[in-house]
């Protein structure tokens, strides 16, 4: 007798244990497969972790696997592992560490394989022609049996060619010319076949690089960090790299940290390697998700192109993952369980025995440090393909634009650059960090800013519906007639947006096409690639837009970028907000003058003194992180140290504080009782989240820091325990969270 080890779809503690079942006579299953089981009065979904021939429960209490879902493991041994790693390391339920691996709509069902009805011949040869040769009176007959000899027909395709052609297929089966069956056919979010592309030649820089890394990729091991500039040619690295991957059989995930970058990706991988490149992020309707992770997993792709939860696809034989722009925040999920996909992608690398290759043109200060350590191989790119030079870049003071009197969205500076630009007949990308029309609404009677009911943050004003809306929860209300503090009517708008900057610049330059690229107008499922290649098209002149145009994109006609309000990330309160801001400026400075014309680039700041915007206009970023690394240092900021939190969240403040007290109280005594820690720990507090009110919750926290060394580990296993535990609201842990709000 077989009894297979199964884990219910469950995700809660209390059945977050194995359950065994027997396996029926006659009925194959592998580790991986998902079943589905009886469990107590209901049927539910689970997955089979493993087997066994003895069970130690009476015969009588097992029940038996009612029937695999798939004829194949959904989930090879090696995510089987990395589900266990990621349950270990959040205290999640395995059952929630292995939703993370398929696409959410195969749980329960709720998509299936598509087919459709084909028809195709049983005769040929004399057969046929003697089956021609009977219709000479039945001209639908006869024309169906001439559309099929050219081979298989679906039924659909059919019956725009041939009136009620279901009645003549129904007739040539009955008399045994032909045969009707159910092919599957794919939803794919590409259809277009690309015409191949031709290799370029490779410059000095590549070659050299390529001469380290691919020897890595052979061998199945090494970890990389690719630092080069904008515009040095890193994709044509990612996708050699790949080739060598698949000349040896194996498979390849390269990330991306925005969705609208994918599309340009998976076109370039599309043009050289074909139907062999699959596509995975959270845009796709669930019909493609699935046929794409199915392409995957049955192994008739062998690349895959995504966003962050790509990192799991289902890739048998692995041999690269890239996570291109790795300093990317959006690589750390937020949601339980959280993860980090760089992390994710190194533990998959070490456990599949393949190469790891982090890039960026401003690698984050973590990784950079992690390569001083020895953690990674350095790999340089610092000239631009074809030794094109980097963009010219000047920075405006505002405060000095105040002074001479100019209040306008745009310096003298940014008009005059945008002028010659529009005039020559060129492109221009105008960069700020924040949607909207403008950044918030005040009284000038008493000073209040409208702010949202359900999170403690200023509500932005919308210029298309003249409402206000809450760029986190997404409350939207009309814009008041009166302030509804004192009922003043002396309101007006603050600070500036997407919308007021194309505002601006098609009341400037009323005959130049403008496309502003921003969460409110990419809503749409093929928003991204249809704006983007309008701008290619040149549709536009001008492309306006937030941090989603400020990397990895490659419009040759570009060659002037505007940086509008340089200081909307320095100001945020964040220990980080430095490095943020130099990576945004460098980036978006990267986008102009990537083809024969040079670029420019002008960033408008009100703090041009700060070390971060001078590194940034000076494209250095070695002398960036010198001053980054030694400011961390002497304040003791991460990689010196870690932040960890302990979040509370509930309906009401009262319990989210109670709890937060709590776990306060509970971590002072484990660190009392544990001498080691007592050096280790810098600080403990407890307070209201930076964000105190948060889509309708009440948010507490019980926030500590750590020196960066071994003995710091038992403080964090403890918070990971007590977060864990059954509390009266939700606790969640966050290391080195991508945003402290």
């Amino acid at each position: 007798m077989m009894y297979a080890q199964v884990i219910v779809d469950i995700a809660h503690e209390s059945v977050d244990r194995v359950f065994t079942y027997r396996v029926p006579e006659g009925m194959t299953l592998q580790a991986g497969m998902r079943v589905r089981v009886p469990f107590g009065p209901r049927q539910k979904e689970g997955c089979v972790l493993g087997f066994s021939d003895q069970a130690d429960l009476e015969e009588s209490k097992i029940k038996s696997v009612i029937a695999p879902l798939e004829d194949y493991p959904a989930l090879l041994p090696h995510m089987l592992e990395l589900a266990r790693e990621i349950a270990h390391n959040t205290h999640c339920p395995l059952a929630e560490a292995l939703r993370l691996m398929l696409p959410a709509e195969m749980r329960g069902g709720r998509v299936r394989v598509k087919t459709e009805t084909v028809a195709r011949l049983t005769v040929s040869g004399p057969a046929l022609e003697d089956a021609l040769a009977g219709c000479r009176n039945a001209r639908r007959r006869r024309l169906l049996l001439e559309l099929l000899s050219d081979g298989e027909q679906p039924v659909a395709e059919l019956n725009k060619l041939v009136k009620d052609a279901r009645t003549g297929l129904n007739d040539l089966c009955k008399r045994g010319y032909a045969e009707l069956f159910e092919r599957e056919i794919l939803r794919s979010p590409y259809p277009d076949t690309l015409p191949q592309a031709p290799d370029p030649v490779l410059t000095e820089e590549q070659r050299q690089v390529l001469a380290d890394l691919l020897p890595a990729v052979t061998r199945g091991k090494g970890a990389f960090l690719l630092h080069g500039v904008t515009g040095s040619g890193k994709s044509e690295v990612f996708i050699r790299a790949v080739r060598q991957c698949l000349k040896q059989g194996k498979g390849a995930i390269v990330l991306v940290p925005e969705i609208v970058l994918t599309p340009q990706m998976v076109t370039w991988f599309r043009a050289r390697f074909g139907d062999v490149a699959a596509v995975l992020h959270s845009r796709l309707s669930a019909g493609e998700r699935f046929d794409e992770w199915r392409r995957i997993r049955l192994g008739h792709a062998r690349v895959v192109i995504g966003a962050r939860s790509a990192v799991f696809a289902p890739v048998d034989g692995l041999g690269l993952i890239v996570c291109d722009e790795e300093h990317e925040s959006s690589y750390q999920s937020e949601h339980f369980p959280q993860y980090d996909a760089r992390q994710i992608a190194e533990s998959r690398c070490k456990r599949e025995n393949a190469a790891l290759v982090l890039a960026s043109a401003t690698p984050s200060i973590l990784s950079f440090a992690r390569m001083e350590r020895g953690d990674f191989t350095l790999l340089e790119m610092r000239s631009r393909v074809h030794h094109r030079p980097l963009p010219q870049v000047t920075v405006v003071d505002m405060r000095e634009e105040l002074r001479l009197g100019n209040k306008d969205v745009f310096s003298g500076e940014l008009t005059s650059r945008l002028d010659e630009c529009i005039r020559a007949g060129r492109q221009a990308m105008l960069f700020i960090n924040r949607r909207g029309y403008a950044q918030f609404v005040n009284c000038r009677a008493c000073g209040e800013a409208i702010r949202c009911p359900n999170c403690d943050v200023s509500m932005t004003y919308h210029e298309v519906d003249r409402s206000l809306h809450c760029h986190w929860c997404g409350h939207v209300t009309p814009m008041p007639a009166a302030c509804p503090n004192c009922g003043s009517a002396y309101i007006r708008t603050c600070g500036v947006g997407t919308q007021r900057v194309e505002q601006e610049v098609r009341r400037r330059w009323p005959d130049t096409g403008v496309i502003r690229m921003d969460v409110d107008t990419t809503g749409d499922k093929n928003a991204y690639m249809r704006l983007l290649s309008a701008f290619r098209a040149r549709e536009a002149q001008v492309l306006v837009g937030t941090q989603m145009i400020a990397k990895g994109l490659d419009f040759p006609e570009v060659t002037l970028v505007g940086a509008v309000l340089a200081d909307t990330s320095l100001n945020m309160p964040d220990y980080r907000a430095p490095e943020r801001t130099f990576q945004l400026l460098t980036q978006v400075a990267g986008r102009a003058g990537r083809a024969e014309h040079p670029g420019q680039v002008v960033i408008q700041t009100y703090m041009p003194e700060h070390y971060a915007i001078r590194a940034a206009a000076a494209q250095d970023y070695r002398s960036f992180y010198h001053m980054e690394f030694d400011r961390r240092k002497r304040d003791l900021y991460p990689p010196f140290t870690m932040m960890a939190r302990l979040l509370c969240t509930a309906r009401d403040m009262e319990t989210a504080e109670g709890v937060s007290i709590e776990l306060l109280e509970e971590m002072r005594r484990f660190v009392k009782e544990t001498p080691s820690l007592q050096r280790r720990v810098l600080f403990m507090r407890q307070d209201d989240a930076p964000l105190a009110h948060l889509r309708g919750y009440y948010r507490a926290q019980v926030l500590v820091k750590l020196l960066e060394h071994p003995d710091s580990r038992a403080a964090v296993e403890y918070m990971q325990a007590l977060s864990g535990r059954e509390w009266p609201c939700d606790v969640v842990l966050e290391i080195n969270p991508a945003s402290m709000a």
